[in-house]
């Protein structure tokens, strides 16, 4: 199997959050710590953090294992520039493939992201999308020939951007069960109460 790294998202404003959210707790651990440990259990590496303004409380409160921290010194500029970051992070090693994870995402299974994982490599394809019911969703996987489309990426809505307009690049894979983004304290609310 290719090595595959991860990419996470971490660096957001998280204003619908009322900031903070990636230090939210969520069955007593914070909502970032899910993620980190997802990417470990499923092998991933390396695993690139992409931090933002609360980077340092971040990095003194989380478990950390080898995964590397990366500081984004403008979030205001949105998903595309972390994507940007962590690509850029990978680009003199010798991984193929990286999963952008996004940080509020802390109920993705392990299933799920290793059937993501397990999808073979085509270069002439290179972008590999799941939807969960049907509708396209994350995290989503680039093979190395993707990674330079990155620079193409503008504002706060990551690799989507290129899904309608390269579709010839895209392959979609379905996926079991739901992968529920937390926006607000009330979706973390509903998380942790199953209802997500």
């Amino acid at each position: 199997m290719e090595r595959t790294a991860a990419v996470v998202l971490g660096a957001g404003l998280a204003r619908r959050f009322g900031g903070g959210k990636m230090l939210a707790l969520l069955d007593g651990s914070p909502m970032l710590q899910h993620v980190l440990d997802l990417a470990a259990s499923v092998g991933l590496e390396p695993v690139i953090v992409i931090l933002g303004d609360d980077a340092a409380a971040i990095e003194r409160t989380l478990a950390w294992r080898n995964e590397r921290g990366v500081l984004n010194p403008n979030p205001a500029s949105g998903v595309s520039g972390s994507v940007r970051l962590g690509l850029a992070e990978l680009a003199d090693s010798d991984v193929e493939r990286a999963v952008v994870l996004l940080g509020d995402q802390p109920r993705l299974s392990a299933e799920q992201l290793s059937a993501l994982v397990s999808v073979p490599g085509d270069v002439r394809r290179p972008i590999v999308v799941p939807r969960f019911a049907g509708r396209p969703g994350n995290p989503v996987l680039l093979e190395r020939p993707a990674w330079n489309l990155a620079a193409e990426l503008r504002g706060d809505r990551g690799m989507s951007q290129l899904f309608h307009r390269r579709p010839d690049l895209v392959r979609y894979v379905e996926m079991p069960g739901e992968n529920p983004d937390i926006d607000t304290p009330e979706d973390l609310l509903a998380v942790s109460r199953g209802e997500g």
